[in-house]
Order: C-alpha cells, then structure tokens, then sequence
C-alpha cells in the first residue's frame, strides 16, 4: 500500500512537471528563469561549434582610435567621408560599401552657412564678395561633396528606427523594399517602429540604398537576433546588411516563403528568398546572427590607412566593406554570446557572411511541435524507466538520456542549422528524476543527528546534514588549513549603546545579529565562530571544505551590507538609530578546531591570517567603504567578482605590506559606468606611486566632482597635498602604514 501512495505520487508530480513545460514549449506561459536558460544554451551550443578564423570577404573599416588621433574627432567633415569613399570605390574596388552611421545633420564645418548670410546681408551688394562666394560655395559644400562620391557608385546608408511611442523622425526613408499589405492574413509580427533617424535628402538620393542598423537585444540584453525588416506606416525596411547583399547580387527581390499549412492564415513565415540567398526568419522578421568568433572575426582596416592609401589593394578588391567604429567613445559596442565587449559593426559583417554562405541558424515554427513531442516521449520514456529500475539504474538511464538529447540537439544544429530549444526538454528530465529520488526516500539518517550534536551550534544546518553522510571524515581536532575569515563590527557603537536603555539595546542587537547571521549561514553556509559584542566573526572552509570559501566570504559580506541597508525602514520605525557596519575579510592559512579549556572550548580559527582580517575591518571608514579584502582573497575568489584596488598598507602588528581592495559585485552585474570609474582611479593609483602628483589630482578632481562626497577620493587628495609638502624619500614605494589598530 506504502508503495502504491509513493508511485501515485510520483505520477501525480510528474504529469504536473511535463504539463509546465509543455505549456513552456507552446508558448503558453515563458518564466523569465527557463527563458534565460534557454539563451544560455544557445550560447553554450554557437560558442562550442563556431568556425573561427578570420573571413576576407567582409572587411571593417574602423573609425578606431588610432584614425581618430590621426584625421580627428567624429564626426569629420563630409568631404574627408567623400575621399573615404572614393578611395575604396575607385581606387580600392571594393565591391559594395555599406556605412554603420547616419548623416542626419548638415554639415556646417565648412564656415558655408556663415559665408551665405554675408552674401545675403552685409556684402549684399559687393560684386568682388558675391563673385568669390559663387566659386567658394560649391567648394564649401560638403555635403555636396559626399552625395557626388556617392552618386552612381555601390554605397548603402544606414539609419535608424525608433521604437517608442512617440519617436521622433528625421531625414529621409529610403524606398520600402515591400509594400503595405503583403503579410496580411498571415500570421506575421513584423516589429514596428514609429520613429526613424535617416539621413539628409541630398545623401540619400544619391546612394544605392539604404538599411537599418539597429540592434535587437534578448532579455539578458544580449544581441542574438537583427530585424532583417522592420515595419513603419505598414510597408517593410530592410537592414543594413540585408541591403549590402541585395546590392553585392544586384538587387534581388525579396519573396517571402511561408510554411506548409491547411490553413493559409496560419501558414507560418519561414524564409526570405532572395536570389540565391535563403534567409531563415521567425514570425517577427528576425533572424539570428551567425557569429564566426570572437571580435575581429573579419579583416579590420583603419580609416585613416584607407584615406592616406596606406592599405593593400589585394585586400579590399571586390569585398564587401563595412565602415563602422571600435572606439569605446564613439558607442558602438554591444554584448554578444561571444564577448561582454563587441563592436556592433561586426554583427552586421557576421550576417552578411552568413547570408552569403546560406548558413544562418533557423528556428522555423514547426521546431515548437517538435519540441512538444520530444518533451512528450522522453519524460513518457523516462518515468517508465524510473519505476521499473533500480536507483542507481534509473541514474545511468537518466544520464543516457540526456546525453542523447543534447548530442542530437548538436547534430540538428551542425547539420541542418536549425536551433532546437533546448532548457524545457532537459529541465523536465532533471526535475522527473529528481521526483523519483525524492520520493524514492522519506527518512533521515541518525547520522545527521549525531553531526548536529557536535557541529550544529557553529554550522548550518545544510552542512550538517552533508556531514552525516561521512561522518568519519569530520573532526573536531585542530588541524592548518587555507580558510577564508570575515569581521564585521558596527560603526560608533559606543556612542549608540550610551544612549539606549538596557532591554532596548538587546533588541536592537538580536535584531541587527540575527540578520546577519542568516545571511552567513543560510545564505552562504558560512561557520559562525563568535560574537563579541556588536561584532561579529566567521569564516568560510571549514569543518567542510569549500573551494569557494574566499568567493563565498566575500559574497556574504555584500549581502551583509544591503541586509544592514534593507533594516533601516523597520530601525527608523521603532526609534532605533540607524547603524552602518564595517566588514574586514582575510585568507589565508590558519589554525582551526576545537580550542579552549576543560571548562570551556569553542570551534574556532587562530593565526596572522585571522589578525590582519581584523584589522582591515577597522580600516574600512578610513576610507570610506563597508568593505576591505586582503590581496589573497582578491585572487582566490576568482574573476567572477570585481574589485577595486584601494592602497597598499601595512597596519599594526604587520611588518610586511599588503594590497587591499573593495570588493563590488559579480562582474555581470556591474554597470559600465562603475567599471569606467574603477579604470580610472586605478590610473590614479599608478600616478600617485610613480609620484606624478599633479596627474594624480587632476584625475581625482575628476573623479570627486562626480562623487563629491566620496571619501576615498578625498582622503588621497589630502595625501598628495601632504607629500607635496614633505616629499616622500627616495625609496617609498607607495606603501602607507597605519600606527594603530
């Protein structure tokens, strides 16, 4: 009977699971959570099966920063754009050039506008004046200059769309490369844009065509996808590197190509047709870009090398140039499945080469049903076997399984270019095995109760319990191992105490305490060691080893510091002052175990290690932080966090200086902004040790004008102006010791 309740439960869970997920698979509801799953899949499988290398048939001209230097800030006048044209239509051969930049705005930097309103108004009537302006005007006209390099040559314009409300729109549209009406009573989502940004009349008459340049991001705002046509007043807009393939095969048209249905309203749209070209698109006119590799995955040619004939004709004879920029100022930089850092030129090359090979990934609308059904017969094929096998056999089954899934979803996607979702089919495996285990065991064993006897008032529980399965292996006994330790002490606490009566002031610390050592031991499984008044300790490897204990550590004291944060509504709700908190983290090696006196002992760590992680805690405020880590730490807990480096010291009872960092998040979370900053004061840093203090305080006047009440800057402003005073010897190395604890 037992038996029968455990099966029908195991039944019962199990059809809730692949209904969720077949829901998922049509679309019915989409979880943020198994979305971003499934983008990082598709990631995983384009990165595992790019092709690499370098492709020749698409060359970026770069605006970099070595042209910038050289001819001069963006924009430049049209007429240098006009001698980079004809140098790479006439000189070069390129086959097609395509620009990854509107001109929106006339270009007055000729002095052109100032010398007309003379003509028109002060030397009106001076024959001398009017006869020089007639022969200057058309010299000074650069905009001018630029359509006639354009004119009759194989150039294609960019612009943009805007997709708010009430955007704005600028310039002149090219013609639409579909009228109104052709997807009606199909069921196609072109996306729409009710503003654009094009370019000037007299540019866009004279070039060849013209396409949209806008990126599309996912949820994560990663850029997977391009809009190959963009809907605006109901006709259809090509892309930019849709019409650079147009152009390069002598303007196919475009025909759309519909599904196989019965019914011609859900007939679904699967390709764009044009010439030899086949372009797979979803029911939003997007197609999914083949990235070949990294960044510079295609030959890059600086613009200035192409103006001053500087480059090998060889190299841009008959291929199809992009003339983009990698500047970072010049903001054309995306993230991508490949690279946090990518120029967004470079997308576009990637998807003119795709076009070319006819190698696009494809997610046509009938991989929804076979999704459905590969959902259907592996979770049916999966549970038959969990029911009839043994644990260990069902595992081995399980395993098969998905190995079978994610192979064949490779060879789908290597073979036929098609991108199978991948998270719903292999999260339902996962979580139907996971029901058979669960359900497959009720009782604890007493070994996690003999482990919660001996560890359970220092560790977490969930640790507790992954001790009971090896207990042998645990001891209490003192033994040297690499741990990471963490202080944190509440700032002014004294002067908090005095003020509070005695039974309020013990609430006000079971209130703060509590929220922190939830957040060391249910959060990050770290071992409390003591509390010692208002401060407390605890470290992170021990008595179970945790390869991750420094990034761990360093994880729970940012969370302690947005847990202190989040109290203060409910602090300033009752009366209670509100507190800040100073959190000092070492690792390093140390003694650890059982340590005390017959009359008392305490499972706790001892040695240098632990001391300096104490004496960084009472650091912080000097410089303005919640947070200081040793140098150890900052390099075992790994790339995933970033830092910035705030000085080099030695405090009390050390001999031996050491480097100390803020940490200040995972470094997928940080905003460029910060990471700007950060590049910027550790610039600051190596003025300020090569003594270069006027450099040094010119970037921190910068940066203190952003963050004027920043502490950090202001403490090493005061340093500089100290050492101009009393110049630092010779041999000073930038260390600053500190003479008290």
């Amino acid at each position: 009977m037992k038996t029968l309740r455990r099966y029908w439960l195991q039944l019962l869970l199990s059809a809730l699971v692949l209904g969720f997920f077949l829901g998922y698979a049509d679309q019915l509801w989409r979880p943020r959570a198994i979305e971003q799953i499934d983008l990082w899949l598709y990631d995983a499988r384009l990165v595992k099966t790019m092709p690499g290398g370098v492709d020749p048939r698409v060359v970026v001209v770069d605006l970099d920063e070595k042209s910038l230097a050289e001819m001069g800030r963006w924009p430049w006048p049209r007429n240098l754009v006009a001698q980079l044209v004809d140098k790479l239509t006439q000189e070069y051969k390129a086959a097609a050039v395509g620009f990854d930049i509107v001109f929106a705005e006339k270009d007055d930097s000729s002095g052109l506008p100032v010398l007309k309103q003379l003509a028109g108004t002060t030397f009106k009537d001076d024959p001398a004046f009017q006869s020089q302006f007639s022969i200057l005007a058309k010299q000074l006209d650069y905009d001018g200059h630029l359509a006639d390099s354009l004119r009759d040559r194989t150039v294609v314009l960019g612009y943009y769309f805007s997709f708010e409300a009430n955007g704005n729109r600028s310039g002149v549209l090219p013609k639409p490369v579909l009228q109104a009406g052709v997807f009606k009573g199909r069921s196609v989502a072109a996306i729409e844009a009710p503003g654009y940004g094009a370019n000037l009349p007299v540019l866009m008459s004279s070039a060849t065509a013209s396409g949209h340049f806008n990126p599309l991001t996912d949820v994560d705002g990663v850029t997977r996808r391009v809009a190959m046509l963009v809907e605006h007043d109901g006709r259809y807009y090509e892309s930019l590197s849709l019409a650079m393939v147009r152009t390069y095969l002598n303007f196919p048209p475009i025909e759309p190509i519909y599904g196989a249905s019965p019914l011609k309203s859900y007939q679904p749209l699967e390709w764009l047709k044009v010439g030899p070209v086949n372009v797979p698109v979803d029911e939003h006119i997007r197609a999914l870009v083949p990235y070949r590799g990294g960044a510079r995955s295609f030959t890059y040619l600086s613009a200035s090398d192409v103006i001053k004939g500087r480059v090998n004709r060889e190299v841009l004879a008959g291929r199809m140039v992009l003339i983009g920029t990698t500047a970072p100022g010049l903001l054309d930089l995306r993230v991508a499945p490949v690279s946090a850092v990518y120029p967004g030129v470079e997308v576009h090359a990637n998807m003119i080469a795709g076009m070319m090979d006819n190698g696009l990934p494809g997610q046509p609308d009938y991989l929804r049903a076979a999704e459905i059904l590969l959902i259907i017969v592996c979770g049916g094929l999966l549970l038959f076997a969990l029911l009839r096998l043994s644990p260990l056999m069902g595992t081995m089954a399980t395993v098969v399984l998905l190995l079978a899934v994610i192979l064949g979803n490779f060879a789908l996607w290597q073979r036929a270019h098609l991108a199978l979702p991948l998270a719903a089919t292999l999260l339902s495996i996962v979580l139907l095995y996971a029901i058979s285990m669960a359900c497959g065991y009720f009782f604890e064993s007493r070994n996690k109760k003999q482990m919660a006897n001996l560890f359970g008032q220092y560790v977490p529980p969930e640790l507790v319990a992954k001790m009971s399965e090896q207990p042998e292996k645990y001891s209490m006994e003192g033994q040297s191992r690499e741990l990471t330790v963490l202080f944190s002490d509440v700032r002014g606490f004294t002067t908090i105490s005095e003020s509070m009566e005695p039974k309020e002031l013990a609430r006000f610390m079971n209130e703060f305490l509590t929220s922190l050592s939830e957040v060391i031991r249910t959060q990050y499984l770290g071992t409390i060691d003591k509390y010692m008044g208002d401060c407390v300790m605890a470290f992170w490897g021990a008595p179970i080893h945790d390869p991750y204990h420094a990034r761990n550590a360093v994880l729970a004291g940012l969370a302690m510091q947005r847990a202190i944060r989040g109290l203060a509504p409910s602090m300033k709700e009752r009366g209670w002052p509100l507190i800040e908190i100073g959190v000092g983290i070492n690792t390093g090696r140390m003694t650890v175990g059982d340590m005390g006196s017959q009359i008392r002992k305490a499972y706790t760590v001892m040695g240098d290690a632990v001391n300096l992680a104490s004496r960084l805690e009472s650091i912080t405020k000097r410089y303005g932080v919640g947070i200081l880590v040793g140098e150890a730490t900052r390099v075992a807990a790994g790339d995933t966090l970033v830092f910035r480096e705030l000085d080099r010291v030695k405090v009390k009872g050390k001999d031996e200086p050491v480097t100390v960092y803020e940490p200040l998040g995972l470094a997928n979370e940080i905003d460029k902004t910060l990471v700007s900053e950060i590049q910027l004061f550790h610039q600051v840093l190596k003025l300020y040790r090569s003594r270069n203090w006027d450099m040094a305080e010119l970037q921190l006047l910068n940066l203190q004008k952003q963050h004027p009440d920043s502490v950090l800057y202001a403490l090493y402003l005061e340093r500089i102006a100290h050492f101009r005073q009393f110049v630092p010897p010779e041999d000073w190395d930038g260390v600053y010791e500190f003479d008290s604890k």
